[in-house]
């Protein structure tokens, strides 16, 4: 604390935000900026906040309640909010505080006009900016005036919108404090705001700027629409000039009204180009000191242009970290391929990276691929389109929107693509299954040599160890033989439906002509966990037991019960084989199966509920059936047509080319995660004897460390604790924040279009991937643990990674905001013959829990048919 109740803003910066605010210290560092002007003023420090919050009736009890308020009791947070303001407006300032306010008005003018504004010490941050969450007050004149609206903007800490943005970001209500800034007014000709990075494009290079005649307030208000600039490298590239009839002036006497337009200057712009430049000049140098996008509040009196505040913009997704060269990159989202957006954590993160096969940038807690260079190469840009066209349309169309404008990337004369084909070109293989035995056991091999001689590696010795692992498990990934498997299979499939469109009409065939295909890792995962359902079915005592689970440690308690030993038996078997499984599996941080099993229980107790014993054997026998029946009703139309021999010879070839290889498919992602477990066990075991030796504060300190820095703890034994608590933090930020398919160097995320007319109004649009027309409740599930699911239930979640599959048994259909043909839950829907359609944007916001919709899972398209009741029709299309 200090003695000091008051200090002028030039004497401020940003490293004093827990004297002064966020504000107050981001106004102080404005002062500092050359070319920058910023009305002078003072703070009153949060040290005066304190006193007064301490004398504040029952304010510990209020806080206390409004600790475990949730942020949607909005009631209750409104009535105990209230009452808070109401004790601190109540308090009158100490003397001492009251004779240091009045010696700072006299210094700067004890007759002029005064913004009184709140300034938090959680406000005006580089995760959260806290705008518009406390008060502000205008044209305040004279010291009672002035002390009076101080104690206005200590109470305005506790407004209800305060409250429950700070319960909604999970920021302690006691760790906030509140300094005052009293600011000498502007009375400007015209006010308004800029960003210094386009708000909706997020292209860092176009700044954005909003002006109106007087003061800000009309255009923050909403009471005007303002004049809109886009600026691009010093040139004008949009404007908007809009019709202006009421502007928000100071009165003469203090305070502020609406003022009425004059007819004449109604349709003037409220800048002139030159001041627009002039200022968006200003915003790039704040910009380059803070060292991020700015938004910016600005006014313009008499010509010159004073700068009111200044925060960083804190919903644009971050900027993979440039190549040093100064050119343009297109960088593609790995997390859309992987069928998993979510943020990952620095250990996470760095672990992929060390073991994918292209390089990977990190933005925003993802991964991103540079395909500038391929898409530069005129041969490879084709074929590249074509694949993501294929994988995900909304990718292809948002790279097609890029490549539309002139010279962003520029085409290049040498036609070798930059990024590499993994294993090479798809090369001709037999029909062969004997194949797909021996890549899985080459597979098993090198992980039990992996677990056999990872047991013995510890300290840095384990680092140098597993960097030579990392290159085995990219060896692997990169065998041709395994992807001449993957490309046969995939292949076979995009063969089929073309050929027997064109021969027969027949839409999308290989969904049937897949069902039950053999060998497929993630479909045996789901049908798996119903044979454990059904060694648990026969036991009550353990299904009530598992219904009132509560931690990981039920399986040592269930021998206890009659058939608890057979019940855990079959729960660790199946661990044994799928535990290395999670949703965020390609985060090595997230928690495995095998270390949190309770996640599986909702799913055993819905299959009990859901399922008779031997549906796994009758579901995959089922779907066999229906393959074969296909297969054969094919062969026998094709057979009919002129050179129908020829064709179905060639479509039965085909067909067992795809039963042969789609279900390999998935078996590289079961070994690349198989792997991965065993590599964090081993991590973890360091990570315990750091702990132990008063190193770690917790273990999963190492999860925010990339694998480099962690390396380095162990050679040091002496850790960051700073780095590792602003990583905590840059995490929950990043969890935020939404990545785009595509992000260009610019800053400008491309969401891309399906552009289509073919479906009806309202429908929401996607990528058809497995065949069949379902009607049911819509279950929005954020969380696989979450499931709870009744008969003929529809998934809408954002994405489905393999650990979702054992839900696929459950439920009538798919939706989801991310995937493509080929990912996990496209290949799962058509092996178990779930209707389904991915890439539907926002379905998780659209749909909502409860509601009955159609999926359209040949046509790509979902309809909202009602939100009455919860009782479901019967299924139209294939099921198993």
């Amino acid at each position: 604390m200090t003695d000091r109740h008051v200090w002028d803003l030039d004497e401020v910066d940003e490293t004093q935000v827990a004297l002064v605010g966020g504000k107050g210290a981001r106004l102080g560092a404005l002062t500092r900026i050359d070319g920058v002007r910023v009305p002078p003023g003072f703070c009153v420090t949060t040290d005066v906040f304190r006193r007064v919050v301490a004398e504040a009736p029952a304010m510990a009890d209020h806080l206390d309640r409004l600790s475990r308020l949730a942020a949607d009791d909005r009631h209750t947070i409104r009535d105990l909010s209230a009452e808070i303001r109401r004790s601190i407006a109540a308090i009158v300032p100490p003397d001492d505080v009251v004779t240091a306010i009045g010696a700072a008005l006299r210094r700067h003018g004890a007759d002029t006009a005064y913004a009184v504004r709140s300034s938090a010490t959680a406000e005006d941050l580089a995760t959260a900016s806290f705008a518009g969450q406390q008060d502000t007050y205008l044209n305040v004149r004279g010291a009672p005036a002035v002390l009076a609206h101080v104690s206005r903007c200590w109470a305005s800490l506790f407004t209800e919108r305060a409250v429950t943005y700070r319960q909604r970001n999970g920021i302690d209500h006691r760790a906030v404090h509140l300094a005052v800034v009293v600011q000498k007014m502007v009375f400007p000709q015209a006010a308004g705001v800029l960003f210094t990075a386009d708000p909706v494009t997020s292209n860092r290079r176009v700044a954005s700027v909003e002006a109106s005649f007087g003061l800000g307030e009309a255009l923050v208000s909403g009471l005007v629409n303002p004049d809109a600039y886009r600026v691009r490298d010093d040139a004008i590239v949009d404007r908007s000039i809009a019709v202006k009839r009421v502007a928000i002036d100071a009165l003469p006497g203090g305070s502020t009204a609406r003022q009425p337009i004059s007819a004449d200057r109604q349709e003037q712009p409220a800048l002139t180009d030159d001041q627009v430049l002039r200022l968006v000049r200003v915003g790039r140098r704040i910009e380059a000191a803070f060292g991020c996008p700015q938004d910016i509040e600005w006014c313009l009196a008499d010509g010159d242009v004073q700068i009111v505040q200044s925060r960083p913009i804190t919903t644009l997704f971050p900027v993979p970290a440039a190549a040093g060269d100064g050119e343009n990159h297109v960088y593609l989202s790995v997390g859309h391929q992987q069928m998993m957006t979510d943020a990952m954590k620095p250990l996470g993160l760095s672990m992929w990276q060390l073991t994918a096969m292209a390089p990977m940038h990190e933005a925003g807690g993802r991964l991103f691929v540079d395909a500038t260079g391929i898409l530069a190469s005129p041969a490879s840009r084709a074929g590249f389109l074509e694949m993501m066209g294929r994988s995900d349309p909304l990718t292809r169309d948002a790279l097609e929107t890029l490549l539309a404008r002139p010279d962003f990337v520029p085409t290049r004369t040498d036609d070798a693509p930059r990024v590499p084909r993994l294993g090479g070109a798809p090369a001709t293989i037999e029909n062969d299954p004997a194949i797909v035995t021996e890549l899985v056991e080459r597979s098993r091999t090198s992980l039990t040599t992996l677990r056999r001689d990872i047991a013995t590696a510890t300290g840095p010795a384990l680092f140098d160890f597993l960097l030579t692992a990392f290159e085995e498990h990219k060896r692997l990934l990169a065998d041709p033989l395994s992807m001449q498997a993957i490309m046969a299979g995939m292949e076979a499939t995009w063969w089929l439906n073309e050929q027997l469109a064109g021969w027969l009409g027949e839409r999308n065939a290989a969904d049937t002509l897949t069902l039950s295909a053999p060998g497929n890792v993630t479909s045996e995962m789901g049908l798996a966990l119903l044979d454990v359902a059904d060694a648990i079915r026969p036991y009550p005592e353990v299904v009530a037991f598992l219904r009132d689970v509560d931690g990981d440690g039920f399986l040592d308690e269930l021998p206890r019960l009659p058939g608890g030993g057979q019940a855990r038996d079959a729960i660790r078997a199946y661990l044994d084989r799928y535990g290395m499984r999670c949703v965020g599996e390609i985060d090595i941080t997230r928690p495995r199966w095998a270390e949190r099993p309770t996640t599986l229980v909702p799913l055993i107790l819905d299959n009990i509920r859901l399922h008779e014993r031997g549906a796994a054997a009758r579901l995959f026998a089922r779907g066999r059936e229906e393959a074969q029946r296909k297969r054969e009703e094919l062969l026998e139309r094709l057979r009919a047509l002129p050179d129908g021999v020829r064709k179905a010879d060639e479509t039965a070839r085909m067909i067992d080319r795809v039963r042969t290889f789609i279900g390999y498919r998935e078996y590289p992602k079961y070994a690349i995660i198989s792997r991965y477990l065993v590599y964090k066990q081993a991590l973890l075991r360091e990570a315990e004897r750091l702990l132990q030796a008063g190193v770690l504060r917790q273990i999963d300190d190492i999860f925010y460390l990339t694998f480099a820095e962690l390396h380095d703890v162990v050679r040091t034994h002496r850790i960051d604790d700073h780095l590792v608590e602003r990583r905590r933090e840059a995490f929950r930020t990043h969890q935020r924040l939404t990545p785009p398919r595509v992000l260009t160097s610019e800053g400008e995320g491309i969401s891309g279009a399906y552009r289509r007319d073919d479906v009806p109004a309202g429908a929401l649009v996607g990528l058809g991937v497995s065949d069949g027309i379902v009607e049911g409740r819509a279950r929005v599930l954020p969380d696989l643990a979450e499931a709870d699911l009744e008969p003929g239930d529809i998934l809408v979640t954002a994405y489905t990674d393999p650990s979702w599959s054992p839900l696929f048994v459950a439920v009538a259909g798919l939706v989801t905001e991310v995937g493509g043909l080929m990912t996990h839950g496209a290949v799962i829907a058509r092996e178990y013959g779930l209707p389904a359609v991915v890439g539907v944007p926002d379905a998780t916001r659209l749909i909502r829990d409860g509601q009955r919709i159609r999926v359209h899972g040949a046509d790509g398209y979902v309809e909202i048919v009602s939100d009455e009741g919860t009782q479901l029709s019967g299924i139209v299309g294939h099921q198993p």
